[in-house]
């Protein structure tokens, strides 16, 4: 499937909006949901941390949304920021903090196994990740 294909194309709209949506989400009416996610032994303010990253979702998604000819290089981005704030949903876990809706120990451990997911869908949206055989840059 060629990294232009509709699927791919549609599936990177979707991530893009959903990044848009969580980050306004950090800047607005889920900071303290959000806050439940940073771990305490981060040494940085809790809102500090939660407004940082939702401007840096907010940026993420639009140039998932606005740079299509860079969008191998965003997919990458776009993983390794899933990957950097995996430790928050492992602290949610371990801490046994409720938040959104996530109010037992079952419920958070499941989420840990979506994280992975987000991480594919970037690279797989994006064409970063498997590139097509013949596929150039």
């Amino acid at each position: 499937m060629s990294v232009r294909s509709w699927p791919r194309t549609l599936a990177r709209w979707l991530l893009g909006g959903a990044l848009v949506g969580a980050g306004v989400g950090h800047l607005t009416t889920l900071r303290r949901e959000f806050q439940a996610q940073v771990p305490n032994w981060l040494p940085l303010d809790k809102d500090f941390v939660v407004l940082a990253s939702g401007v840096v979702e907010v940026g993420l998604g639009v140039a998932l949304l606005a740079l299509p000819r860079q969008r191998v290089a965003v997919g990458w981005v776009v993983a390794a920021f899933f990957v950097a704030i995996f430790p928050g949903n492992v602290s949610q876990y371990l801490t046994r903090t409720d938040a959104f809706g996530l109010d037992t120990d079952r419920a958070r451990l499941i989420r840990l196994f979506f994280q992975p997911l987000l991480v594919l869908w970037a690279l797989w949206s994006t064409g970063a990740w498997p590139r097509p055989r013949g596929e150039r840059r």
